[in-house]
């Protein structure tokens, strides 16, 4: 994408500097288009950006999906270079070629299609998503149906005792094209619709596939369940597992490098279920993590509180939350932010997910003793500044954590807990004497990933005033007309009405308040009343910040957080 037209966004007001060069940024690491980084990143939407250009370069603007494109037009672009160039010709007029792209400044498609066709070129405009959607249907997307065809009709029995399975049948199965071609599309699907796992698995009768996009799983295919050995048995291979063991749980990995230069990091795990293994492959794309805690959800003191933490030279942060809210990203921004050349960072991790440049980190293995506990006990006698420990899994690595802590180190950590002030239980629970905490804690930090409205097909929604006041809008603020939007579905968001999540944050700094609170036993809810009183928004209240600022909806709030009902500070508080 020319600078040209990132200079245009800027004078017409669409984005800011800032947000330019960020998405230049975005585009030279991960060769996209600035349009699709624009929009990726949420500065705009398609149809803002084609409006304005189409406006501001005179030339056409063309909804594909209302428009008739003939065969012998289409033909005209050998499909190499349509693909290449993410353009589609539309009508030829004399020796005249109308052809619509996302960049009418793009020269270098322009001229080779001048070259190739002979033709003269004019360039109308259209959305990159409209044009990938056609050039999906015409050269086809991922088509399961047609992988399918492939294997043949002929149905066999679910073999229910895996022990008549033959290991070279599953050997010679898995180098099969057709397993290869499903196994394949399978995770070029994922990765293009950008899912954060797979789900393989396995049932009496029927076998699927099922995807988690945005937090929320959903069913994608369902072969037929005789190639259930092979296709898991190709996974293995490719994961450099026992084909031959299916009693036991495997964990595994898969590097694949995809189109664009896209590398795609896959951590796969087996478990030998009733009627055979589940796979899970959790994908890790490099080119979405998010390192500037500025765009993660953090309100504005949050921000500053765990900014705050994060620059005290000494004493422990906890990340806490369920698996697959973000608090690996969250980490990674903290550890980002502190990574300077005057200091030493350690890392202990299960498994390591991104690579960081200057920070050490370490594979914990549990299977041959270095566990976090005895990575924990390394890293102090290797002059450490900052240590992050991927889990508090038990009362050992906790007390070494501590003592790190007491002893003139920052610790960063993470823990399975619904809230923050639970944590404090937890830990006191795992056998932390409760002075020892309070002694070496600085912040707790909760937190969840909702999903964001699609910015394409936004729209306000009435809610009725009833279910806004149950989720803990002040009722005054219902009378005056809470703004509520909700995704209507499209081409974009795959008809979900949601594009993308964002972090709530529940920030609680452990004050002094809250240690005497703490050394005096006090339960969980106690700690919550007395943080919220001292300051502390709850998951629910950054919820509702998210929905009051269009972020996200209401079903989402009640999906993801909990209600703070009985804490009585909801209404008080202005959130």
């Amino acid at each position: 994408m020319e600078p040209r037209i990132g200079e245009l966004l800027v004078r017409g007001g669409l984005v800011t500097r800032e947000q330019l060069n960020e998405a230049l940024e975005k585009e030279k690491s991960n060769g996209s288009h600035l349009v699709q980084e624009l929009v990726r990143l949420g500065f705009t939407t398609e149809d803002q950006l084609t409006q304005f250009l189409a406006k501001q370069f005179g030339i056409e603007k063309v909804e594909l999906a209302n428009t008739e494109i003939l065969d012998s037009v289409f033909n005209l672009i050998p499909p190499d270079l349509i693909q290449k160039h993410q353009i589609i010709p539309l009508r030829l007029v004399g020796s005249t070629l109308t052809v619509a792209m996302p960049d009418p400044t793009d020269l270098i498609a322009i001229n080779e299609i001048k070259f190739i066709t002979g033709y003269a070129v004019k360039v109308a405009l259209a959305s990159p998503s409209e044009i990938k959607k056609l050039l999906e249907k015409r050269f086809g997307s991922v088509s399961y149906d047609e992988v399918l065809k492939k294997f043949g009709g002929n149905e066999m029995e679910v073999i229910r005792d895996e022990e008549d399975v033959s290991l070279q049948e599953l050997q010679a199965a898995t180098n099969e094209a057709p397993v290869v071609t499903l196994v394949n599309a399978v995770l070029a699907d994922a990765a293009k619709r950008g899912a954060s796992d797979i789900h393989i698995e396995p049932y009496e009768k029927i076998f699927r596939i099922r995807f988690r996009v945005d937090g929320v799983l959903h069913e994608i295919m369902t072969p037929p369940p005789k190639l259930k050995n092979a296709l898991i048995s190709r996974l293995k291979v490719m994961s450099n597992l026992d084909i031959a063991e299916r009693r036991l749980t495997q964990d595994g990995r898969i590097k694949l490098k995809m189109g664009g230069g896209q590398e795609l990091d896959i951590r796969v795990s087996v478990l030998p279920t009733l009627f055979g293994e589940k796979i899970v492959m959790r994908l890790l794309d490099k080119a979405n993590l998010q390192l500037d805690m500025a765009k993660l959800g953090f309100d504005p003191q949050a921000l500053k509180d765990f900014k705050d933490a994060i620059y005290k030279p000494y004493g422990m942060i906890l990340i806490t939350g369920p698996t697959g809210s973000g608090k690996s990203t969250t980490l990674y921004s903290a550890l980002s932010e502190l990574n300077k050349p005057d200091v030493n960072v350690s890392t202990a991790e299960d498994p390591v997910e991104y690579n960081l440049m200057g920070i050490n980190q370490v594979q914990v293995r549990d299977d041959i003793g270095l566990n976090f506990a005895a990575c924990l006990r390394s890293f102090l006698r290797q002059d450490p500044d900052i240590i992050m420990v991927g889990e508090m899994r038990d009362l050992e690595t906790a007390q070494i954590g501590v003592k790190a802590a007491l002893t003139g180190h920052l610790v960063l950590s993470t823990l399975h807990t619904n809230d923050a002030p639970s944590t404090v239980d937890r830990l006191i629970n795992m056998g932390l004497e409760p002075f020892l905490l309070t002694s070496s804690t600085n912040l707790i930090v909760a937190q969840r990933l909702v999903r964001k409205i699609c910015l394409s097909c936004k729209a306000p929604v009435e809610v009725s005033a009833e279910a806004l006041i149950n989720i803990g809008i002040d009722p005054a603020e219902v009378g005056a007309g809470f703004p509520t939007f909700r995704g209507k579905g499209c081409p974009t968001c795959g008809e979900t009405g949601y594009k993308g999540r964002i972090a709530l944050y529940e920030v609680m700094v452990i004050h002094e308040a809250l240690k005497e609170l703490i050394l005096r036993g006090a339960s969980a809810a106690d700690l919550k009343r007395e943080a919220v009183k001292m300051g502390m928004n709850t998951l629910r209240m950054s919820a509702i910040k998210k929905v009051r600022e269009g972020l996200t909806t209401i079903e989402e709030t009640v999906r993801v957080t909990d209600s703070d009902k009985g804490f009585g500070s909801v209404f008080s508080l202005g959130i």
